[in-house]
Order: structure tokens, then C-alpha cells, then sequence
């Protein structure tokens, strides 16, 4: 029996163990780096190890410090949770010979699959469809689209798709260098490239007395950067003869390697039926809630019981209505899915929903691990309900802080085609980031109700200030995306009038306070709330800056700088000043938050200035580069 366990990990996933070890008695041991420090998963544990450091590589990737936080807690099992370490064959092998319990699979299972080469070797001889990998030096002209993919690889990092036999060369490097900074290993290999094909996976649960569930399987094809945004159990393309063939697939692969514990085999499927060993994770996935909602098992627990050597009963539980989870992510879809950081202030989901998340009101979004803030999940006994349940409690979320990818998340799950079950892993290319990634609400409403609530504050609460005589209307501005909104409005005998010829309805003041707003609207009565931050204004779904009357002086960027849009490292140069470079020209890479950000020149020229080196840490708003035309760059001395 496991009576304290150690979660290697942090964050959501932490919370997730941490809550089913509290159902079941079992005491909870948390690590934490220094950057972790006050974070949600340290308070709720018995007991909390500091990992001296900040990055990953210094605390949470060290397996020495993990195993003497474990001695040091009196713990005498651990889990890994997703990420990190999970997955890692040596970690595992140093947990067992410390005499601790290891929840997961054995080393030699981990090790098996480790390599998405060997793994594919292996599931082939067990009889299960594979796509065969090519060697990079092998491909030709006709193998195009590939997909270089990184061997050790996980969460879309170090994959690059290849369409152009140009871009090859270029794209095997790049995903060379990610992986071996990621994983350790730059070993890379090519598969062939299906456009639209549907990423369905299998949820695998043995016990080491030889009982091997297929748990159902979950659509996971909505996609950004060959990373997971939106999964759901069941699939809605997989009808009973392929879910039994799936599930076929998924037992051998989980029996040639003898596998136990919990874990899960990844397919491709393609339009005519078709499917194809991807990889296998030996571990517990991020979108486990799903399959939890619909079979209503808890994972965690059945991790646990088979760690402690309980025997499965011979048959699954049986699935039950539809669940569908989104990933909620501190990210900007519109400009490139850049990671983004700061405090966020208060955070809240209304509904009937299940929230899974690392971070409460007042977490502070770093640039060390992934941007993930949480996962919304919600079940209901049709497709169609889950998906509106789940919209409609994403849009009415209290989200305040660094901006998010919540409107994307909301405009896809009501989009016809997604209702309709129409996806596949190109649903982004083919429907467009602008109409998918439209924002949620009226910026020049919420304009408006921020003026008045900043009046309301800056007088103190109440509808006073109205006056006898004319006076000129008092001003406010603000931006949303880059777009300024000026309020204009006055304070006459019948309340505060605005004036919002912007708008095509009449706007009515009904009540103001610095923290809520009421208006009447072309005749209909809303109420909106207010959240007022320093240099931050909330209202529903719409963040906006004021704009102040008066600005500080300051020093102005050279012409052509290129910033930094979040701070990072530099993981790599491909320029040198002097060099002459055209529009879209990678200059050099950002890693930050988990994921590799390229840097590119906004028009043709001459780089005039590189102040930064391979390695160093870099600050948002930093000047990366300076690109001038040639004509400017060729009069300067």
C-alpha cells in the first residue's frame, strides 16, 4: 500500500494526483522551483521539497533532487505526472532502485517506446499498421509532403512539415537542434505527410497479472503546432468496426512490451477508414478527462492500484455520453501562437463544467514552463450538448491577466463544421486563424463601459457630477489589438450621456461603479462586469489599455528595430550584421515557455545591428535586431 507519494511534476497535473491521493488517504509530497515557489500545487500538498533554480533543467529534470526530495519527505512512491520526466527510462530505473514504488510502466516498456523509430519496428512485427519511417538522406522529390519528426519527441516539438524539396535540408537541421535541446537526442527521421488526416488515440490500462483494457478512444486532430487544443471522447468518425479494429491495434502494441500501468497508442486514421501507428506515450495523457467523464473511472486511482499490484476486473467499464476538453493556453493565436506572460488576476469558470488547472487568482505566468493555464472539460449525453455547454461556459469565464487563446477555443466549438464533426489535423489551415481567432465581444462597447467605470472610480461611486450648464464632454481613450477607441461622454442633469456615434444603437447609462456597469442597448438592458488592474481594463471577455492623456518621455527604438515579443533565449543566429536579407527571413530563434519562435525580418534590407548572442536571456521588448533598407544602410558609414 502507498501511504506518501511524491508527484515529479508541477502545475495542473500535480493538483490532478494530488486530488484523487487526498480521496484516498494517501499523503502528498510536492517539489517546486524557486519560480514555483507560492504556486497552487505546493499550498495544497502535506509536505513541499524546493528544487533550487528556475528552469526546467535545474529542478524539475533532475533525478537525483527528485529521489533526495522523496527520501528527505519520507515518501515511498512517486509519480510522474505528464512531461518531464515521465517518459524517461533512467528516471524510472532511479526511482525503483532507491526502493521507492514507480506509478507507470517499466523501464523497459519506457524504453521501448522512448524511440518513435523503434517503437514503429515494434508495433509492426506485433502486426499493427505502421507508416515506414524514412531515412532524412533518403527522401526524394516524390516522397514530398514529409514530416520530419523528432525521434525522443513529444508535444509537437521538433516536428517541421516539409513540402518543398528546397526546404529539406533546412528543416531536418532545425528540428536536429530543438530536439536535441528538448529531449537530449537529435536523432530525427522522416514519415510520409497526410494533410487531413484525423489523430484518434486509444486509451490503454494494464495490470501485471495480464488483464489489458482498451479504454475507449479520443479525437484529438485539432491541432496548432502538431499540439493538441481540443480532444473528445468518443470520436465521431470512429463507428464500431473501426473502434474494434483500434482497440485490437492498441492490446498488441500495449502486449509487445509487455506493458502495465496506464498509457496510451496514438493512430492516424485516414478519410477511407485507414489507420496507422503514430507512437505510444507510457504515461498518463493531458486529455485523460475525457475518457474519466465517459467511462467514469479515475485514472489516477487505477495507476495507483495497479503500482500497488491489484488485479484489473476482466472487462472495461462501459462508455456513456460525450465529453470534450479544451486546453486553455496563455498564448496569442493571431500572432503566431506567441506564449504570454504576466499576472494574471482573477480566473474563473462558470457551468456545469470540469476545471483542471495550475493556476488560481494572482499565479504569474512565467516564460519557464508551458503556457497552459487550464483544462475545461464538459460531459452531457450528446455531442452537440458537450460542445455547447462548453462554449458557452469558455465565454462566460473571468479571465483577467495576459491575454489568452479562449475566443479561438469558443469560436471553434460553435463553428458549423466542428458541430457538424468535419475535422481532421488541417482544421486551422483549411477554416482560417482570422475568422477562428476573431475576438469574443464589441471593443468599442467595452470601451465605453471602461470610461465610465474608470470615471466612477476616479469620483468615487454614484451617478452624481451632473451639471446645470453645458460643459465640453470629458475623454478617455484605450486600445484593443492596436486599435485606439476614444469615449466621449458628459455629465448633464439626466445622468452621464455618451456619446458613441461609432455605434449603430442608441446607448443609455443606467448605473456605474468603478466595478460594474449598467446599459441599455438599442432597448435592451446588459450588465457588465468591471475589472481595473494597473494599465489593464476587463470588460467580459475584452481586455483594453488606457491610453494616458500625457505620456513620459522616453527613448524611441531605432528605425527597423525588431524586439523581443516575450522574454527567452536565443537558441540560435542565422544572420550577421551586414547580411542582406528579404521579407520573412528567419534572423534567429526564441525559445520560450517550451516551444522555438522564430524571428523574422518585417521587409527586405541590411541588418545594421545583432546585439544579442546564441544563449542569452532576453527580456520582452529587447531589441533583437535592427534591419534598415539598403538604401539607408548604404549611407550610413
Amino acid at each position: 500500500m502507498i501511504s506518501t507519494l511524491l508527484v515529479a511534476n508541477r502545475g495542473e497535473i500535480a493538483r490532478r494526483v494530488f486530488r484523487t491521493c487526498a480521496r484516498l488517504g494517501i499523503e502528498r509530497v510536492a517539489v517546486f522551483s524557486d519560480a514555483d515557489s507560492s504556486a497552487p500545487h505546493v499550498a495544497e500538498a502535506d509536505a513541499a521539497v524546493r528544487l533550487p533554480g528556475n528552469t526546467p533543467a535545474e529542478t524539475y529534470l533532475r533525478t537525483e533532487a527528485l529521489i533526495a526530495a522523496a527520501t528527505a519527505a519520507g515518501a515511498d512512491a512517486v509519480h510522474p505526472g505528464y512531461g518531464f520526466l515521465s517518459e524517461n527510462a533512467a528516471f524510472a530505473r532511479a526511482v525503483l532502485d532507491a526502493g521507492l514504488t514507480w506509478v507507470g510502466p517499466s523501464p523497459e516498456s519506457i524504453e521501448a517506446m522512448g524511440s518513435k523509430v523503434t517503437a514503429k519496428r515494434i508495433s509492426s512485427r506485433a502486426g499493427v499498421p505502421v507508416l515506414s519511417g524514412l531515412d532524412p538522406a533518403e527522401v526524394t522529390e516524390d516522397d514530398l509532403p514529409v514530416l520530419v519528426k523528432a525521434s525522443a519527441g513529444g508535444g509537437g516539438r521538433g516536428m517541421r512539415v516539409v513540402r518543398s524539396f528546397d526546404e529539406l535540408a533546412a528543416a531536418v537541421d532545425s528540428a536536429r537542434a530543438e530536439a536535441a535541446s528538448a529531449f537530449g537526442d537529435e536523432t530525427v527521421f522522416c514519415e510520409r505527410y497526410l494533410e487531413t488526416g484525423r489523430h484518434i488515440e486509444v486509451q490503454i490500462v494494464a495490470d501485471g497479472h495480464g488483464t489489458v483494457w482498451a479504454l475507449g478512444e479520443r479525437e484529438c486532430s485539432i491541432q496548432r503546432r502538431h499540439q493538441k487544443v481540443i480532444e473528445e471522447a468518443p470520436s465521431p468518425a470512429v463507428g464500431h468496426r473501426l473502434r474494434e479494429e483500434l482497440f485490437e491495434a492498441a492490446r498488441k502494441a500495449a502486449k509487445a512490451i509487455d506493458y502495465v500501468g496506464a498509457g496510451t497508442v496514438e493512430f492516424l486514421v485516414t478519410s477511407d477508414g485507414r489507420f496507422f501507428f503514430l507512437e505510444m506515450n507510457t504515461r498518463l495523457q493531458v486529455e485523460h478527462p475525457v475518457t474519466e467523464c465517459v467511462t467514469g473511472v479515475d485514472l489516477v486511482e487505477l495507476q495507483l492500484a495497479i503500482a500497488e499490484g491489484n488485479r484489473l476486473p476482466l472487462e472495461p467499464p462501459a462508455s456513456n455520453g460525450h465529453a470534450i476538453e479544451v486546453r486553455l493556453y496563455a498564448e496569442d493565436p493571431a500572432a503566431g501562437w506567441q506564449p504570454q506572460t504576466g499576472t494574471l488576476h482573477r480566473f474563473s469558470v462558470p457551468g456545469d463544467v470540469r476545471v483542471d488547472s495550475g493556476v488560481v487568482d494572482g499565479s504569474v505566468i512565467g516564460v519557464h514552463y508551458d503556457p497552459m493555464l487550464a483544462k475545461v472539460i464538459a460531459w452531457a449525453p450528446d455531442r452537440a450538448t458537450a460542445a455547447r455547454k462548453l462554449a458557452t461556459a469558455l465565454a462566460g469565464a473571468t479571465i483577467h491577466g495576459p491575454r489568452t487563446n479562449r475566443d479561438l477555443l469558443v469560436n471553434v466549438l460553435r463553428h458549423k463544421a466542428f458541430r457538424a464533426g468535419e475535422i481532421d489535423t488541417g482544421f486551422f489551415e483549411r477554416h482560417g486563424l482570422d475568422t477562428l481567432a476573431r475576438p469574443l465581444g464589441d471593443p468599442r462597447l467595452a470601451a465605453i463601459v471602461a470610461a465610465l467605470a474608470d470615471a466612477a472610480a476616479d469620483r468615487g461611486s454614484g451617478p452624481g457630477a451632473w451639471r446645470n450648464v453645458w460643459s465640453a464632454p470629458q475623454r478617455r481613450m484605450y486600445t484593443v489589438d492596436g486599435v485606439e477607441h476614444e469615449v466621449a461622454y458628459t455629465y448633464q442633469r439626466s445622468g452621464v450621456v455618451v456619446n458613441a456615434p461609432d455605434l449603430d444603437a442608441e446607448v443609455q447609462v443606467v448605473q456605474t461603479s468603478p466595478g460594474q456597469v449598467v446599459l441599455e442597448v438599442a432597448g435592451v438592458r446588459r450588465t457588465f462586469e468591471v475589472g481595473r488592474y494597473p494599465g489593464l481594463v476587463c470588460v467580459g471577455p475584452v481586455a483594453l489599455t488606457p491610453v494616458p492623456r500625457f505620456t513620459e518621455p522616453g527613448a524611441a527604438l531605432a528605425a527597423g528595430s525588431l524586439v523581443a515579443p516575450m522574454p527567452g533565449t536565443v537558441l540560435r543566429v542565422a544572420v550577421a550584421a551586414g547580411d542582406r536579407v528579404e521579407a520573412g527571413d528567419t534572423l534567429l530563434w526564441l525559445e520560450a515557455m517550451k516551444m522555438e519562435h522564430k524571428v523574422s525580418a518585417p521587409a527586405g534590407g541590411v541588418v545594421a545591428e545583432l546585439p544579442v548572442t546564441v544563449g542569452q536571456q532576453v527580456d520582452v521588448g529587447a531589441v533583437l535586431a535592427v534591419v534598415r533598407p539598403v538604401e539607408e544602410s548604404e549611407e550610413r558609414p
